[in-house]
């Protein structure tokens, strides 16, 4: 079998030793290579080259970040996405309950099995997991700009930016379209979720479902009062966010965000250009991914059985 590794040097806490890992791949992979990263958009470059030299299984090495690379890289190519976490976040890998270590990782993608997922386009570029506007944009912007600064990144790093930014942070007013509704709305956050959660085990759209030919528009409305965020927050991890009553969510595919002002956006965690207008659209069964065996098999899971 056929496999390239795509490996981000500069991903996580630990690379080096996620990629020692990596090297060794695993017995059944008869032609294994690992190919690093040298900037960005560089893991979308290697990607199509695999896949024009034959690769079967093409293994996003990194975070989110990488993922969303790489995926661009094998659309439409028939070649299987598998992913390696060693990122911050990690949301894709961790909604397919891969392991979060490299070599579990891998021995799981050895042993796994393939499944089509819907992929998401917001303005026009790709997102595999989640994208969106608000809170969460702002600080991603931020800590991206921290990580190019040469801060240590990581879920620490994350939640002390985010508690920095919180304090300033106000939401601006905006008009949501989907399904058929239109909402006048001062959210937040407005997160266009393809799968269940942001990352770190941060459950945003609980009951998502990666191919199900639908994404949820999920917004939390601020109403002037900062303390309901705060208090609404550990439910994210806890469970029982969709029962906040500032909670809301529209399922669909396709959304549209306009404002006034300039809204910081995102795609799987990395900030793209602001712009008065989001347009979100649901590519269905677009990618192919490998996932372990039970994970497909859960029906309360990621995927429909």
């Amino acid at each position: 079998m056929r496999v390239r590794a795509i490996l981000n040097p500069r991903a996580g806490v630990a690379p080096g030793a996620a990629r020692r890992a990596v090297e060794r791949g695993r017995s059944s992979w008869g032609d294994y290579a690992v190919l690093p990263t040298r900037a960005p958009g560089h893991a979308t470059a290697l990607a199509r080259e695999a896949v024009a030299g034959g690769a079967e299984l093409v293994i996003a090495v990194g975070g989110d970040g990488t993922v969303n690379e790489v995926a661009q890289g094998l659309l439409g190519s028939g070649v299987a996405l598998g992913v390696v976490p060693v990122g911050s976040g990690n949301g894709l890998a961790r909604a397919l309950r891969l392991p979060l270590r490299p070599a579990g990782a891998l021995a799981a993608l050895e042993a796994g099995v393939r499944r089509p997922i819907d992929v998401g386009r917001l303005n026009g570029g790709l997102f595999i997991n989640v994208a969106g506007t608000g809170f969460d944009a702002a600080v991603g912007a931020a800590f991206d700009r921290a990580g190019q600064d040469g801060c240590r990144r990581g879920f620490v790093g994350y939640v002390r930016l985010s508690l920095a930014a919180i304090r300033r942070y106000r939401p601006p007013r905006l008009v949501l379209e989907a399904n058929g509704q239109r909402r006048e709305l001062r959210p937040f956050i407005v997160t266009f979720a393809n799968g269940p959660q942001y990352g770190s085990g941060a459950v945003i759209n609980p009951g998502g479902k990666l191919d199900d030919g639908r994404l949820e528009a999920v917004f939390f409305e601020y109403e002037g009062s900062m303390a309901r965020v705060l208090v609404a927050a550990p439910r994210l991890f806890l469970g029982g966010l969709d029962k906040v009553a500032a909670y809301g969510r529209v399922s669909g595919t396709r959304v549209t965000v306009t404002a006034e002002t300039p809204l910081e956006v995102h795609r799987d965690g990395d900030p793209v250009e602001a712009s008065h207008r989001i347009e979100v659209e649901l590519v269905p069964q677009a990618l192919d991914v490998v996932v372990p065996a039970a994970t497909a098999r859960d029906p309360d899971g990621p995927l429909t059985p």
